[in-house]
């Protein structure tokens, strides 16, 4: 009788103990920013299937310090000030201990007092190089800057096309200013002068004047820094429907797989700087097979970066075996040699991971590699 108590006290202690026991750490947050709504929603998708495409690889191969990952996402509304208010409410969750921030460059300028005061990392796609310069020391950038975007598109412009009467048309937004001046600067290195620089605001109906500006330059060759793929359909149209059909060389937005489905034949024929392609190394092209099979689209670089910056933000974490931001940020800034879809990630003192672009061209709809060039400094 004693031991049939004993035995059933331990049953009942048992009983109690077990749930505790098996009872599975709480998930490791990730807050993310994404335009879920509004013109640039495309983007936002491609983005979110991106990340979480990455997170359920790492999760399925046992997660983090024993933990899952877990993505909390807020919509930023395609808008700056929405912007503002999403990360604003991520960080309220101190349980998150990182960010995937925007990719557009002036949306991550609206965030960075906000980053900056809440002292956790946030990965970022936007390439306005000041953002890794102003003295923000937690931001990461999963692209590469636009001081290689002007380099290698002066560089293959010049050089291999041979061409050096250029007319550029840009957002006069963060990143079409910046990419603008940094490029008139590269081609001033080569002792050439553009013969039209033209500015037009984000979401403009018409670019018609744009467009009759740059056929009367008498420009050989086109560059652009256009920021929405809708801007870069409708401004493609107008063009073509001039006449004008000189050589394009073009910032990222042009290859995207929205671009291309909006524009169609009008971008034929185009070259660009892409940092992402499909087959520009093997881990991109797994990626993009993993990426069709999962979404039944095309991935580009709103997918890319988001599914390699979680996958370095949790090598990042184990190499610091802590959910500490300081910790983490200092492992982030050791990451060396990381062969990501992107390209190789080493990132430096400002929290540039990549330092290169490819060459692309659009052929008859498929974006084929050209040229890769990377750089040591």
């Amino acid at each position: 009788m004693l031991l049939s108590r004993q035995c059933a006290a331990l049953g009942i202690a048992f009983a109690i103990a077990l749930p505790t026991a098996i009872h599975a750490a709480d998930p490791i947050k990730i807050g993310m920013i994404a335009p879920l709504t509004g013109p640039i929603a495309d983007a936002g998708r491609y983005g979110v299937q991106g990340a979480k495409l990455a997170l359920e690889e790492v999760n399925k191969a046992g997660g983090v310090l024993g933990r899952q990952l877990e993505l909390v996402i807020e919509d930023d509304q395609s808008l700056n000030p929405s912007t503002v208010l999403a990360f604003s409410k991520l960080t309220d969750d101190k349980d998150i201990i990182a960010f995937l921030g925007p990719t557009r460059s002036t949306q991550i300028q609206s965030i960075a007092p906000s980053v900056k005061q809440a002292g956790r990392p946030v990965m970022i796609g936007g390439t306005d190089p000041s953002l890794t310069l102003a003295g923000n020391p937690w931001f990461f950038r999963f692209r590469p800057n636009d001081t290689y975007t002007a380099r290698v598109m002066s560089d293959y412009g010049l050089n291999k096309l041979g061409k050096k009467k250029w007319a550029i048309v840009h957002a006069t937004d963060a990143f079409g200013t910046n990419a603008k001046t940094l490029f008139i600067e590269a081609l001033k290195r080569q002792s050439v002068e553009p013969v039209m620089v033209e500015g037009q605001p984000n979401n403009s109906p018409d670019y018609t004047a744009v467009a009759l500006a740059v056929k009367q330059s008498g420009a050989d060759v086109l560059a652009t820094f256009i920021t929405f793929e809708a801007d870069v359909a409708i401004f493609a149209r107008q063009l073509r429907q001039l006449g004008v059909n000189i050589v394009w060389l073009g910032s990222p937005s042009i290859t995207t797989t929205t671009a291309r489905k909006l524009a169609g034949a009008t971008l034929y024929g185009t070259f660009a700087v892409a940092d992402f392609h499909a087959e520009a190394n093997p881990e991109a092209k797994a990626f993009s097979e993993k990426y069709l099979a999962s979404y039944k689209t095309t991935p580009d670089f709103f997918a890319s970066w988001p599914y390699d910056a979680i996958h370095v933000l949790a090598q990042a974490i184990t190499k610091a075996g802590s959910t500490d931001p300081q910790k983490i940020r200092d492992a982030l800034l050791t990451v060396k040699g990381y062969r990501g879809v992107e390209g190789t990630y080493n990132f430096d003192k400002n929290g540039d991971g990549l330092h290169g672009y490819n060459i692309v061209k659009n052929d008859n709809g498929s974006i084929l590699v050209e040229k890769r060039i990377d750089f040591d400094d």
